[in-house]
Formats: structure tokens, sequence, C-alpha cells
């Protein structure tokens, strides 16, 4: 075991759950155990939320000046620090070194953006009559928790810990069972630079302790990452029990390529899209429609796809049973008469040999009615699809339940807004094969891809991490008294 046993985050000390069951942690690249991982139960949720609660007020009451300078501490951090956090999110998540190099950037941003955050939350003030002020202002919520999945170990856990602290919250992290190891360093990284104990929490487990977290009484708002069948029961329970969510599935994001899209750049989107975090991602791209004559276009695409291999600049799956999965999904492709041009399939790289790893893998002469057209694969795999309009494509996007993303590849400006304005997806791209928005444009799907009001990053989590309050005063009795005052 490379690690010691990892231990539950409460009031600023690691410490060991009730509960006597454990976990191995297994390396998706090589299949060493990493760790051990121990199970919480429903006490140590609770010893979680009673030290964020004891530590709220004071904590909330802190001006968010002050409260954001613990924020610009930890964004050196975690630059300091960007090696040693990469190198952990490779080892237990399985992407490249350079993927997760990207993914430690993409928490500095997010962190620079809750630095702002007191430039946005100044809150409004106006003279509604003659001596009648009123005022609105952001107010936290309490305590709340985040639950987030493997695909992301670090990136996702910083969609929330940030903003949800830096407008005064205390924090309890549900991280991924699979992936635990990344959200203990950021619990390292936020104590040294300076928030106080028992602001932010880690309770580890699995189902238990999410059903813990939205029953919890003093728990006043959730949010999860995870597949959209998780999704709904987490919003479903959470919301019965009068709490806010937001709850973010799956989806199955489309790109349509149009004839006239530059043959070169669109394969190299398309190719790094689907194989990009080895699929596993809610923005990758697992379906594609060809609108035309695209034959010289996929060409490119598998040329590109056979350029990623393996080991090398592409990761490994998270286990052995998604592994499995993502194979069996691409054989009953071909059975039901889809054509493989690019098989990933029984792939084993020399020297991590009980590693699990599934090549890029590209499927023509798709149906939209075979299952690797409409169910989300999470893996190096996208499926081509045909048809001869533009509205064609945009029936078979629009008809799948989720929406996250869609993209267009067109050198025609008009035909590009035509699909922005018509395709049923919360984030849109126009020759860009990952639509995701860089701060302080928000992350957020639509559809079955995403359960309540609001976006997890930027602006409008603002909204979902606070309540208003709004106070009238009025000091002048001079100034009488009229139907406004």
């Amino acid at each position: 075991m490379k690690y010691p046993s990892t231990q539950n985050y409460i009031n600023g000390k690691f410490v060991d759950a009730s509960s006597q069951k454990s976990m191995d942690v297994i390396s998706p690249v090589n299949g060493e155990q990493l760790s051990k991982l121990q199970l919480s139960n429903a006490k140590d949720l609770n010893d979680a939320v009673s030290a964020a609660k004891a530590v709220f007020p004071a904590w909330s009451k802190t001006p968010i000046k002050e409260r954001v300078q613990v924020f610009f501490r930890y964004k050196t951090l975690l630059e300091k620090n960007i090696k040693v956090l990469a190198e952990l999110c490779s080892e237990e998540n399985g992407k490249t070194y350079g993927e997760s190099v990207a993914e430690i950037e993409k928490c500095i941003e997010l962190t620079e953006f809750a630095t702002s955050l007191p430039q946005l939350v100044t809150g409004e003030v106006l003279e509604v009559s003659k001596g009648v002020e009123c005022r609105t202002e952001h107010v936290a919520l309490g305590v709340v928790a985040s639950i987030v999945p493997f695909n992301f170990p670090s990136m996702v856990p910083n969609w929330t810990i940030p903003n949800a602290i830096a407008l005064g919250n205390c924090m309890i992290l549900k991280p991924s069972e699979k992936v635990p190891l990344s959200s203990a360093k950021i619990a390292l990284l936020l104590k040294e630079a300076g928030l106080p104990d028992g602001v932010f929490n880690i309770v580890n487990g699995g189902i238990e302790i999410v059903e813990a977290i939205c029953d919890h009484p003093e728990i006043e708002a959730v949010s999860f990452v995870g597949s959209t069948k998780v999704a709904k029961i987490v919003y479903q329970r959470a919301t019965s029990n009068y709490k806010r969510c937001l709850a973010l599935g799956g989806a199955k994001n489309h790109l349509m390529v149009l004839p006239d899209a530059m043959p070169a750049m669109t394969a190299q989107n398309v190719a790094a899209s689907m194989s990009g975090c080895a699929g596993q991602r809610c923005m990758a791209a697992s379906a594609m429609i060809g609108v035309g004559n695209v034959d010289h276009i996929i060409d490119k695409i598998c040329e590109e796809a056979r350029k990623v291999v393996p080991g090398e600049n592409l990761g490994a799956v998270i286990n052995k049973e998604s592994q499995e999965r993502i194979e069996r999904y691409i054989t009953e492709a071909e059975k039901q008469g889809a054509k493989i041009l690019v098989d990933g399939r029984n792939i084993k790289v020399a020297g991590k040999e009980n590693g699990t790893y599934v090549g890029p893998t590209v499927i023509d002469y798709v149906t939209p009615e075979m299952s690797v057209a409409q169910e989300e694969i999470f893996g190096p795999v996208i499926s081509i699809m045909r048809t001869n309009t533009v509205d064609e494509a945009l029936a078979i996007e629009n008809k799948n339940p989720y929406g996250n993303a869609a993209s267009v590849f067109t050198q025609n400006g008009g035909m590009a807004r035509y699909i922005i304005d018509r395709a049923s997806a919360g984030m849109i791209g126009v020759n860009v094969g990952v639509p995701v928005p860089r701060e302080p444009f928000s992350f957020g799907g639509w559809n079955e891809s995403k359960f309540g009001v609001g976006d997890i990053t930027g602006k409008s989590s603002i909204e979902f991490w606070t309540k208003l309050k709004k106070s009238t005063t009025k000091w002048n009795p001079e100034a009488g008294v009229n139907w406004m005052s």
C-alpha cells in the first residue's frame, strides 16, 4: 500500500471513521493498491456537521474581503503544489500527467474567480422614497455539502469549495470512494492557507453517506455531480427534505460536422474531445452526426484517433468494470451492423498489464436507436451517425434526453447561428469539441443533465450558495408617509 489509510477530515484533523468497514483504493494505471479507504456512517457525518455548525457564526460574520484572503493564499499553494497534485490525480484516476496538470490549472482558475467575489456580491442600495432606503445583501446559508465524482478528483471539488466557503458557508465534502486522495490533499492546503478548523470537512463513504447528507436536518444545501440516474435520486431525496439541491447528471454530447468544416482542425478537435481523460467526462463527444458527405473528415478523424496511444497519451479508465462495460457497447454496436473503423478493445499496456485501458474507438454507420447512440458510454468511443440535412441532425440531437453540450463544425456563420438557436443543450460550441465555459461564465447543462436551478460555477453559483436579505430603513419622520413608505 503506497499511502496510509485514508481517514475523514473533521474540525481540522484527520480522524478514523466510526465504522470498521473499508475498501481498497486501486490505481487504474497499473492495478497497484494506493490506500485503504475508511467508510463512514451517520455518526461521522454528525460529527462533521457539528464541527461546521460550531464555527459557522464566526466564519459567516467575517467580512468577505477577509474570507477571500484564504483563497488568495490557497491559489498560491495550488500553483506551488501543481506537480504533486497532478501526480496524485494521475495515480488515483488514471488520466495522463498532462491532463492532470490541466485539471489543477482549472482549479487555480476557479479559485481565482472566488477571490473576485467581493466585487460581485456588493448588493444594491436605492432610495425608493424620500428618506426611505432599500438594501439587498447576500447571506450565507449555513452548513452545505458537496458530493463529487471520480473523473475529476481535484477540479470538481473546486467547482464548489472556493465559492461556497468564500461566500460564508461551511462545507462537508463527500469524495468519490474511488479517488479520495486528492480531496485529502486539498484539505491540507486549505488549512495551510489559513482556513479555520471546521469550515471544511471531509466524510468518506458510499451510498450510506450520500443518503445521510440528503436527510440531515442541519445541512442546508447539497450539490452533486455524477450519473443522471443518481442525480435524480439525490435531487428528489434532498429536496423532499426541504434542502436546496443542484444535481448535475450525465450527457450524450453531439458534434454536428458539416461538409465545409476545416478537415484538419475538425479531426483534431473531435479526436481530442472523444479521447481526452479517456472519455470519462460529461463534456466528452460520444456522438458525431455527419451532415452530407463528410467521408474526407471521418478519414482524418481516424488518423488522429490512431495517434492516441494507451499508456502514452491516453490514460486508463477507472476500473475493470468500466473497461468491460465500454467494450460491451462496442461489441454490441458491431453485432447490430455498425462498422468499427478504429478498435480500442483488448488493450494491454506493456509494464502496466494490470491497468484498465480502452483504446480510442471510432464506430461508423451507427443508427439513432442503437445503445451506443443513446447512452452515456464514458469511455474513449465516438459513434458516427449520418444525415442529409442539418434539421435531421438537430432532430437527433434534440431527441436525446440529455442536454449538456452540442457542437457544430462549419465555416458558415449563419448555419452556426441556426444550430446555436435550435440545439437543446446548455453549452454550445462552434468549431470547439469541448465547449466548457471559462470563468466567470458558468458550467451547467439542460434537460436530464441538470436538476435544480442555476449553475454550479461562475456568477450563477452565487445565487445557489447564498440567500438574499432585503432591508428597508427610514430615519426621518419629517419626510411624511406615502404609499411607498
